[in-house]
């Protein structure tokens, strides 16, 4: 006679608790995975770009109050500033406050302002992105490590006509497209003005 050893019958439900454990772990997991690489992407982008507000009419026409703007943050670090360049900085003055200005003069440069015409080093610029031509009449040697720097609504400026030179620390980067309005999006085209114009 053969006794039959009883097959033990797995209670109802058990193996698809399990699953049930083992999917919700495997989705927790999946989640936080997901919120880790985005905060890391986050904190790289920051480092890299910054988003800034245009507030007022100094660098009209070429940028309106109430765009938005990426800047490259790492842009003075890994190059050189060019004339030309639309950067955004410290104010000297008040070094909580940021300035969005347009880089005329490099260290060394002689920037003069006559009869409405700018010139570096004896060259006139050619400067078709100004609201207007400026009023004001000056000649400033640009000291090494810093900049000079105009908006380019000439007459409607705080700039360095009337406050000096920006220190090459102050940069925060270099302005590189309008991203908002959706209406206003474009790349800002940012010519060497002082090479143009030879």
């Amino acid at each position: 006679m053969i006794s039959e050893q009883p097959v033990p019958v797995p209670e109802p439900g058990q193996p698809q608790e399990t699953a049930q454990r083992g999917s919700l772990r495997t989705f927790l997991v999946e989640v936080l995975q997901t919120l880790v690489l985005a905060l890391v992407l986050y904190f790289l982008i920051d480092a890299v770009l910054a988003r800034v507000r245009v507030e007022n009419i100094s660098m009209e026409p070429t940028l309106q109050p109430g765009e938005f703007l990426l800047v490259n943050k790492l842009a003075y670090r890994l190059g050189d500033v060019s004339h030309g360049d639309v950067v955004i900085f410290h104010y000297p003055l008040n070094p909580n406050e940021d300035y969005i200005k347009r880089v005329i003069g490099l260290p060394g440069d002689e920037v003069t302002v006559q009869n409405g015409q700018v010139s570096v080093n004896g060259t006139s610029l050619d400067e078709p992105y100004i609201m207007a031509p400026p009023h004001y009449n000056n000649t400033w040697t640009v000291p090494e490590n810093q900049l000079f720097v105009l908006g380019d609504n000439r007459n409607s400026s705080s700039d360095s006509h009337n406050w000096g030179f920006v220190p090459y620390e102050n940069l925060v980067g270099k302005a590189l497209l309008i991203y908002w309005p959706l209406n206003q999006v474009k790349i800002l085209t940012l010519p060497d003005i002082v090479n143009a114009a030879n």
